[in-house]
């Protein structure tokens, strides 16, 4: 990697109570390129990325954007560095009670970044490039499946067109054709705006589709990290077993009785 990176994390640290759950995260992510991390639940996959957002304080340890540090930020710098930043929640997380175009322009007009009409107009250009139509800015999350949810909650994570994408769990409870389809667009859409792109999965076929790099977090650390098209020969015993979803092996998955 040359230049500056994107996203910088150094000896990265977090813990709740006697629970450490980042121990130490060490990860480059470059302008441009789209890096997924991948991991079992509750490794930790999560406080990372609301750690670089500001959401959660690390305990100890480097957060810098655009070579920026954002630690301790206080609010107005932190609010900049914010609106560098998209987002695709898990499940789409949109507001039931707003209709579809209001959904996808909820930052604009929040910040009063643009009035309603212009507002209207970002959100049905921003659907046009997932690949839906103007008739649905008016429609209610409720009349929409959850693949269309999925496509709305991508509109919305573009819709400032930003420089930093962050992708959480983007496939999930969808089925095997609409995860394909939301992969494929993620991949369209990241390059169209022209985004760095840091996603968190444990869907493997995710993974593949939209990675340019995949580092594994277990244990708090980072364990393995290298391009896509290394990770079958990764060598290392706990990648292997994840992403053969093999329950024998080093990872052993906590059970309660």
């Amino acid at each position: 990697m040359t230049g500056t990176p994107k996203i910088e994390l150094r000896d990265v640290a977090k813990a709740f109570g006697p629970k450490v759950v980042l121990n130490g995260i060490d990860l480059d992510v470059g302008v441009g390129e789209s890096v997924v991390i991948i991991g079992g639940s509750g490794t930790g996959k999560s406080v990372m990325l609301k750690s670089i957002l500001g959401l959660l304080t690390p305990d100890r340890g480097s957060i810098k954007v655009d070579g920026e540090e954002v630690v301790g930020m206080g609010t107005a710098d932190r609010e900049r560095v914010n609106h560098k930043f998209g987002m695709l929640f898990q499940g789409a997380a949109l507001f039931d009670s707003l209709p579809v175009w209001e959904n996808v322009s909820f930052g604009l007009l929040a910040e009063k970044r643009c009035d309603r009409v212009e507002a209207k107009q970002i959100a049905i250009d921003k659907l046009a490039q997932v690949g839906m139509n103007a008739a649905v800015a008016d429609l209610t999350p409720a009349e929409l499946s959850g693949g269309m949810q999925k496509r709305v909650g991508l509109a919305r994570a573009i819709a400032s067109d930003p420089e930093i994408i962050f992708f959480d769990e983007p496939t999930t409870g969808l089925d095997p054709i609409m995860a394909d389809v939301i992969n494929d667009l993620i991949v369209k859409v990241t390059r169209e705006v022209g985004a760095t792109a840091l996603s968190i999965t444990h869907d493997m076929a995710s993974a593949r589709k939209i990675a340019n790099r995949i580092a594994m977090l277990y244990d708090g650390k980072i364990i393995w990290q290298g391009a896509v098209d290394e990770i079958d020969n990764s060598g290392n015993e706990f990648v292997e077993q994840f992403i053969n979803g093999r329950a024998e092996g080093p990872i052993q998955m906590a059970v309660r009785a």
